[in-house]
């Protein structure tokens, strides 16, 4: 197994979690979806905000854009770290913007190769370092854009089990294993 193999695993899994928890918050109220937390993005919505701007601005960065916003972002900055919803109201249109992109993101990964790995890819930091160009590997890119969405998703299952969600989202890797064996 090669890298690019383990890559395209982990980013699979990572679809396969996004679908998860946008099922369970399609069980939640309009209330629930927005009710504060004090973890995490500090809602369901803005947790689903923040794994889709997350993977929309690493894409982009990705293919070439030093410096890309989410369509809704505030102009000067993404304050908090939190993106603002001008253009995704519902949770329908949620669900729409990130199939697109998820073909998006499936294209891309299809035409990986070894040798792309190491490329550098440069951005303009929204975060540490707020403004400062950046270089990092694509290797390393696409591993991050992985763990930050497993570790925000584990954040959304502790909200929705604060909210009483019976049938909590599994998140595991080995989960989807199990499911694609059985």
């Amino acid at each position: 197994m090669n890298s690019v193999t383990s890559l395209l695993r982990l980013h699979q899994h990572r679809a396969w979690v996004n679908e998860k928890l946008l099922s369970a918050a399609a069980t939640l109220d309009e209330e629930q979806i927005r009710q504060p937390f004090a973890i995490g993005q500090g809602s369901v919505w803005n947790t689903l905000l923040h794994l889709l701007g997350a993977e929309y601005v690493w894409l982009e960065t990705i293919l070439g854009n030093e410096n890309p916003r989410m369509p809704g972002d505030l102009p000067d900055a993404i304050v908090g770290n939190q993106l603002a919803d001008d253009g995704i109201q519902t949770l329908e249109r949620l669900k729409q913007v990130w199939g697109e992109l998820d073909l998006r993101w499936s294209s891309y990964l299809e035409h990986l190769t070894e040798a792309d790995l190491v490329k550098p890819i440069t951005k303009v930091s929204t975060s540490s370092h707020y403004g400062e160009r950046r270089t990092t590997a694509l290797m390393d890119i696409l591993l991050h854009v992985c763990t930050h969405a497993h570790y925000t998703a584990a954040q959304m299952v502790n909200m929705l089990r604060q909210l009483g969600v019976q049938d909590l989202p599994d998140p595991m890797l080995i989960t989807l294993a199990r499911n694609e064996s059985s």
